[in-house]
């Protein structure tokens, strides 16, 4: 297997959690998403992914791209540790709470918007607002899901990791980097924090990946 990722990417940060929960060797191959306008850009990259994203997993002889479809894969050619439970709507919930990160949080704060925002002309204070208003209006809604649930554990569903927490680690990891108010939010965290500190999530991390600033 060979993954094409980007360190600080959220979507890459979920692919990677996958593999190492799931003690799947890979190659990992860096893909800049600021150096040489965009290495993703390049058509090399755009063959395997047309709409210039990471992550793209090379696997037997295919070039698999989006993160919950690619996860989805591995849990379906790696079944164990499962991602999703065994019930549908036990796995039904947990893919709502991994939409709802996602579809609805993810892609009003990830880099192509905020760059398309600054070609716009809003300064970098406007584009901060921006992200911790849908940051944290997403991850409030996140709170009401878990904390209204008696199927929340440690993790987002029961106490073993799926889909959903793949999803949360990083999204909350780049809140806290860009400063959003996560006070109002005690269940996120406390989620967030236990599955981060499980090792499979430590690997995965931005900062031990080969291509980290």
């Amino acid at each position: 297997m060979r993954l094409y990722s980007y360190f600080r990417s959220s979507a890459a940060y979920r692919v990677r959690i996958a593999l190492a929960l799931k003690g799947l060797p890979y190659d990992y191959q860096p893909v800049h998403l600021l150096k040489d306008g965009g290495q993703q850009m390049q058509p090399g990259f755009r063959r395997m992914s047309p709409d210039a994203v990471v992550p793209v997993l090379e696997d037997d002889g295919h070039a698999l791209t989006q993160s919950l479809a690619i996860i989805e894969y591995l849990d379906e050619t790696h079944p164990e540790p499962a991602l999703l439970p065994a019930t549908p709507a036990e796995r039904a919930r947990v893919r709502a709470l991994a939409l709802s990160i996602a579809c609805d949080i993810h892609p009003l704060n990830n880099l192509r918007v905020l760059k398309y925002l600054k070609k716009l002309g809003i300064d970098q204070q406007g584009r901060d607002d921006w992200y911790r208003h849908w940051v944290g209006n997403g991850l409030a809604a996140f709170e009401r899901m878990l904390a209204d649930s008696p199927h929340t554990g440690r993790c987002c569903h029961g106490d073993q990791p799926t889909l959903a927490d793949l999803c949360l680690v990083p999204q909350v990891y780049n809140a806290r980097r860009l400063k959003v108010d996560l006070s109002a939010m005690p269940t996120v965290v406390q989620v967030a924090d236990h599955c981060a500190a499980l090792p499979a999530f430590e690997a995965a991390h931005p900062d031990k990946q080969p291509d980290a600033e």
